[in-house]
């Protein structure tokens, strides 16, 4: 069943991509009525041959069509998304999928929508620590995750199926991603390549341009860490001012050899031009241009700082999107996204049934964060630390880059 794709623009001039059932040649709503007669037919078999299943399932095949604004992060994100949950569902149900690049700024969209009492937004990609405030702030819906999510195929509830943190009052996790520092090897002789988050720091051995987020996550803990400090006290650390201090001594040792970056698209276009020798990102950014792009970049893993990315769901629209939550979130769906991006599913059901890159065919496990030789010295972001102190850190951040 073919898949159409318009572009549209909203009225700040952000685009935005409407997915829905084509007809395959443009047809008039005459024959996409007939193709969504089809999907209804098609829908009341399976539900007839489905009958002793799960109510939930039952409950799916009556679904009524419908137009879901959800928001994400776009580009690649967006698209392993798409592949993954949208084209299935459109073909299950005949709904329309509007995808909306908005998940970068989503807490401050969700309180704009709200203070305006017209929430557009039907769900939302959001990190687990702004899930935190929005939940507090009462911009999203608490979730029964037992209730709401598809168990495992063996029948364990989700309650146990997903990762330590996948599931939050309010929050739904989908990937665990990783913020890495990657490097461009052909700037470094083939008998010295940089492995560690301290050769990040050492301009004598390793020397060259640094890109590196321009926000103090990532930095602070990297720079204790390359100080030093044990993983497991990093932000036990960073909660004093002894800690918070040793961190900027020792950023102000690499300062002056910084590149900042604040898009995530950047990293990678820094590398490739040799403008930096290394570069922070999100692992998939890398992954995206070693394989398909085929540039020289090696990926440092050790002390990567691991995060988790998800669902919640706007006040007032959990009838309308729960459906959709319980297939997207499902087993299968999780371990599709890693055929198109090198994020690890938050299932643990999942992660066995990761396979191949959809394009190239290469086996995409080593690739992951959660890969156990990657994993061996892996750092969870605390996000409920970042929730208390991101605002504090941030002005101090900036005033320490302004001197």
């Amino acid at each position: 069943m073919p898949i159409a794709a318009r572009w549209m623009h909203e009225p700040d001039g952000s685009q935005v991509r409407r997915f829905s059932v084509s007809d395959g040649a443009g047809g008039d709503d005459n024959s996409k009525r007939r193709i969504f007669m089809k999907l209804s037919n098609r829908v009341v078999k399976t539900s007839i041959a489905a009958v002793g299943m799960s109510a939930l399932a039952v409950a799916v095949s009556a679904h009524a069509q419908q137009t879901l604004n959800i928001v994400s992060w776009g580009g690649a994100y967006s698209m392993s998304q798409h592949e993954a949950y949208d084209k299935p569902w459109i073909e299950k149900t005949g709904d329309e999928i509007v995808n909306i690049d908005r998940s970068g700024n989503a807490l401050a969209g969700l309180r704009a929508q709200s203070q305006a009492g017209n929430v557009t937004w039907d769900l939302v990609d959001m990190l687990p620590a702004d899930a935190m405030i929005a939940c507090d702030e009462g911009l999203i819906e608490p979730l029964d995750h037992d209730e709401l999510l598809a168990d495992a195929p063996d029948g364990t509830p989700p309650s146990e199926d997903f990762v330590d943190g996948g599931l939050g009052d309010c929050f739904v996790a989908s990937i665990v991603y990783s913020n890495i520092v990657a490097f461009n090897s052909e700037m470094f002789p083939e008998d010295a390549q940089p492995s560690t988050i301290e050769d990040v720091f050492d301009l004598e051995n390793y020397p060259g341009k640094r890109a590196l987020l321009r926000k103090p996550i990532n930095n602070m803990e990297w720079a204790l860490i390359a100080d030093g400090v044990e993983r497991d006290e990093v932000y036990a650390m960073l909660e004093t001012e002894e800690g918070v201090q040793r961190a900027f001594d020792k950023l102000d040792t690499i300062k002056d050899e910084v590149i900042w970056w604040e898009e995530g698209a950047q990293p990678p276009q820094l590398l490739a031009d040799q403008e930096v020798a290394f570069a922070s990102a999100y692992n998939g950014r890398i992954f995206n241009a070693m394989v398909t792009e085929d540039q020289p970049f090696e990926i440092i893993w050790d002390a990567q700082v691991f995060e988790l990315d998800g669902w919640v769901v706007p006040t007032g629209k959990l009838d309308k999107v729960k459906d959709y939550l319980h297939f997207a979130t499902d087993t299968q769906r999780l371990a599709d996204q890693a055929q198109y991006i090198s994020y690890g599913p938050a299932r643990l059901s999942s992660s066995e049934l990761v396979s191949t890159h959809a394009e190239t065919g290469i086996d995409m496990t080593p690739h992951m964060p959660t890969h156990e030789p990657n994993f061996a010295t892996a750092l969870q972001k605390d996000d409920l630390f970042w929730a208390d102190y991101n605002d504090e850190l941030t002005q101090r951040f900036n005033a320490w880059l302004s001197q």
